[in-house]
């Protein structure tokens, strides 16, 4: 079901994905080390005379066994890439000063060393540090005039404002008393908080704009220089509140007062200037479904001005998720990335209301977008082509990039397949058949039904690195979007709002019943998986059914009742599922570990050691119960790692012990055998 991608009229096939014109005789299959040789692409930023685009790629070094993060720039007209940094930096957050002479960045240079601010000349020559903040630097930004900069830090620790640092790695006691104690990454939580300052290069001292046991988050300068709107939950305990507000500070107050701009009761985030400094366009979560879950919300375009709280919600007709609002350089219109059933559009819609234009739509996922007068970079990804940078003009789209030629020039892509289907209340649902490579019609393959976390999430046109590989084993591939998903409304998505494992479990089932139906999938052969929510799904489907001969469940949840206090959602928890004490049935008939006696499909459970998001716990507890059980299991814990994994040899392994695992009950013997040859 491939069809030609059109933008404004345009058949633009043949320039977003070359690479697929390779005959699939001449290509090989992707291999675990096709897929570790990927480099990536992220946070583009074009020059302020448009002409340049800077941006970050991330690649891994298997040698040392890390990834590293490189800073490159490209003509918008095309052209070789120029490294602005070396591999060894691991620099990030690019930006350009508004002049347009330097671009800017973060990076830590030193074993020890914080990250910093540093600076390039366009010209050439080597980097220049900029700031010295003994606690390193958060999120930065230039203002408009290129004279100072805002900066997001976090309170220092005692022991970084001593000048004695002879006993800073000595073990000290975690002191808690706030509500939300723990965070994945960061570990257990105390009364440091993030804020907002500003910076004057060859100054010492920085300005401090907020204050207070509070957490700001997301600063944007006026276009006039004069003020900084930032995100906060300024209520009176923001441990028990899943809100979020849009403040303004004025920046050269000599007592700086947050004058607050929004005041919904869900959350209101990423503020983005109308160009006259007088209007701020915005992401909330509080629209017409207000009704509706306080943790699955649709999250619409609106604009307020500052000194009237009287919001506008311009995508209110949508339901659709919309992100990263940014005016045209007029003020007329507003940019937005646009979520919808499995795809990522770049869309438009007039500031003072009217009809959304998506400017780039069909079988694609904007990643992100950087603007610059009429022109826009878009990172943009597809089925056969992972994230590159295209230039978009005048309706016409011209890519930039093409990182990913020489890990897949050779490499056959697995084609892939949106469909519709009914579940078993009839509630149409979506899901992507990726069939296997040299798929012929009429036969039937092994299947894995991968799950994708979240569950507020979606699979979409993409490049599925996953997926691509299981498809270059022989195997069927079927990525459903269940209920709870986003990308097809609030009331879809609300689907499983404290329902775990129940009409999503009735959609994966019917998404694997519909891949028989066409004859794809063979029903005696067929693994399921997933990590965060989709192990959790997993192991919903593996506690319901017997169907699946092989169960792969990474960062997964067992008894919910464990994880409370131990992970970071003590306050999600509460909302979705009620207090413990007071709803125990509920938080009991939620609990796979509750049902793990139904489980007969041999299970590979995965997770890292110190994740705070899904503590492994959870793995521990529904291992060790199928290991008394009889049944046939596995653990696999990586050290040091969090909820993602991302030292690359793990990543490797990861893959590796996937795919060991689905043809070691998927595949008969003399079929693996020939494949391991």
């Amino acid at each position: 079901m491939k069809r030609n991608l059109k933008i404004k009229g345009f058949s633009l096939l043949s320039i977003l994905f070359p690479l697929f014109a390779h005959a699939q005789g001449e290509s090989q299959p992707v291999t675990i080390d096709n897929l570790m040789a990927l480099q990536s692409i992220s946070s583009p930023q074009i020059s302020p005379d448009g002409d340049w685009v800077a941006y970050v790629v991330r690649s891994r070094d298997m040698e040392e066994d890390k990834s590293n993060t490189q800073i490159f720039m490209v003509a918008i007209s095309g052209g070789e890439p120029i490294p602005m940094t070396d591999k060894e930096t691991s620099a990030s957050d690019p930006q350009w000063s508004p002049d347009g002479n330097f671009l800017s960045f973060t990076a830590r240079k030193g074993e020890d060393a914080k990250t910093q601010i540093w600076t390039l000349n366009r010209l050439g020559g080597e980097a220049v540090q900029l700031t010295d903040i003994i606690q390193g630097v958060g999120d930065y930004a230039w203002s408009p005039d290129g004279n100072r900069l805002l900066l997001t830090l976090t309170d220092p620790k005692l022991a970084e404002l001593t000048e004695d640092k002879s006993d800073d790695d000595k073990a000290v006691p975690y002191v808690i008393d706030r509500m939300q104690f723990k965070q994945d990454y960061s570990g257990y939580l105390d009364r440091r908080r993030t804020h907002i300052y500003v910076y004057t290069p060859n100054n010492e001292t920085t300005i401090q704009l907020t204050f207070g046991d509070y957490d700001d988050s997301n600063p944007v300068w006026s276009p006039d220089g004069k003020s900084i709107a930032l995100v906060s939950d300024r209520s009176e305990n923001p441990d028990l509140n899943y809100g979020t507000d849009i403040f303004v500070v004025n920046v050269d107050d000599k007592d700086p007062i947050l004058t607050q701009v929004t005041s919904s009761p869900g959350r209101d985030f990423s503020p983005a200037f109308s160009p006259d400094s007088k209007s701020i366009a915005y992401v909330t979560s509080t629209g017409p479904d207000v009704g509706g879950s306080a943790l699955t919300p649709t999250k619409y375009l609106a604009v307020t001005e500052i000194d009237a709280d009287q919001r506008s919600i311009l995508t209110a007709n949508l339901d659709r998720n919309v992100s990263k609002p940014e005016y045209s350089s007029n003020g007329r219109d507003i940019y937005f990335r646009l979520e919808d059933s499995g795809m990522n559009h770049f869309a438009r819609v007039r500031a003072r209301g009217g009809d959304i234009v998506r400017e780039v739509s069909d079988e694609v996922s904007v990643r992100d977008f950087t603007r610059s007068g009429g022109s826009a970079v878009l990172a943009m990804t597809n089925a056969d082509t992972p994230t590159e940078l295209y230039n978009y003009d005048d309706g016409k789209l011209t890519r930039l990039t093409f990182l990913s030629d020489e890990s897949l020039a050779s490499v056959a892509r697995a084609e892939v397949e949106k469909f519709r289907f009914n579940s078993a209340d009839s509630t149409p649902v979506e899901a992507f058949l990726v069939k296997p490579i040299g798929y012929q019609a009429g036969t039937r393959y092994p299947t894995i039904l991968w799950l994708h976390g979240g569950p507020a999430s979606q699979f979409s046109f993409g490049y599925n690195d996953t997926a691509q590989l299981f498809a270059a084993n022989g195997y069927a591939v079927i990525m459903p979007n269940p209920r709870g998903s986003t990308g097809y409304g609030s009331e879809f998505a609300h689907g499983t709002v404290a329902a775990w494992g129940e009409n999503d479990f009735d959609d994966v089932m019917a998404a694997v019943d519909y891949g028989i139906e066409i004859g794809v999938v063979d029903s005696q052969r067929i693994g399921v998986g997933g990590w965060s929510y989709g192990g959790i799904l997993t192991n919903y489907v593996i506690t319901q059914t017997q169907r699946f001969k092989a169960a792969m469940s990474g960062a997964s949840l067992g008894l919910v009742t464990s994880n409370y206090g131990h992970d970071q959602y003590q306050l999600m928890y509460e909302l979705e599922f009620g207090l413990p004490w007071e709803n125990p049935q509920l938080w009991a008939e939620l609990s796979p570990f509750n049902k793990v006696q139904n489980i007969t499909t041999p299970t590979l459970w995965m997770g890292g050691e110190v994740d705070w998001n899904v503590p492994i716990n959870n793995s521990e507890q529904m291992y060790i119960a199928m290991k008394r059980l009889g049944q046939e299991t596995q653990l696999v814990v990586y050290p040091d790692e969090h909820h993602g994994i991302r030292r690359p040899s793990f990543q490797k392994d990861r893959f590796e012990r996937w795919i060991r695992w689905y043809d070691q009950y998927l595949k008969p013997a003399a079929e693996i055998s020939e494949l391991n040859d």
